[in-house]
Parts: structure tokens; sequence; C-alpha cells
């Protein structure tokens, strides 16, 4: 996803609380190129299907989407090791970017609401 928080915001927004309606309230907020994906990804996973099984595994990823947008010099980081990776022809170094990209991900991932 390459959408983000403004690069004039001074301050990273916090995390929302967990829960789909206020991440989509964040997305919306700080981080609106996200917003027609996550929109498309909840009709498709839940609301067309009914089938509420997906909502934990949705807001995991949405949150991670969120955690790296909101902050753009995290969000160029990211971007730059991904790129990096993908145009190295050393697989030891091209392992180790996407390893420190996944690193990354995995913060993201256990961040707590309002952090």
């Amino acid at each position: 996803m390459a959408a983000r928080a403004e690069e004039s915001d001074q301050v990273v927004p916090p995390m929302p609380e967990r829960n789909p309606a206020a991440l989509r309230r964040a997305i919306a907020e700080h981080a609106p190129l996200l917003l027609p994906d996550f929109d498309a990804h909840w009709k498709r996973a839940i609301a067309d299907t009914y089938d509420l099984r997906p909502v934990p595994a949705f807001v995991a990823r949405w949150w991670v989407e969120y955690a790296i947008a909101r902050d753009p010099k995290l969000d160029d980081h990211l971007r730059d090791l991904e790129l990096r990776a993908s145009e190295c022809t050393d697989a030891a170094e091209a392992k180790a970017l996407l390893e420190e990209a996944s690193r990354i991900r995995h913060r993201a991932l256990r961040m707590e609401p309002g952090e």
C-alpha cells in the first residue's frame, strides 16, 4: 500500500482502538489514500460474505498498513528496504533487507492503541 500521512505532519498520530470502525476512522483522517483499498477489502472479505471469521485477520492486516502509513519516515524506510531488496543481486543482502522489512511489520503489528 503506497499511502501515508501528509509529510507536513510533525507528529505521528496515535494508533486507534483495535477494531474495524476505529481503524477506518484513523485511516480516513491520517492516511486517506488507504481508504479505497480498506473499504474494498472489507466489502469483499466481510460485508459481501456475511462471514465475521476473517475480521481478526482483516484488522491485523490493516493495523500494520496504517501503523506504517501514518509515519512518513517509517513508510519511506520500509519502501526503501523493499526496493533495495528487489534490485539486489546478492541473495544474502536481499535476505537481510527483507528480514529488516519483516521486523518493521511485526513491530507494527504488536503496537497498542494509543502508541
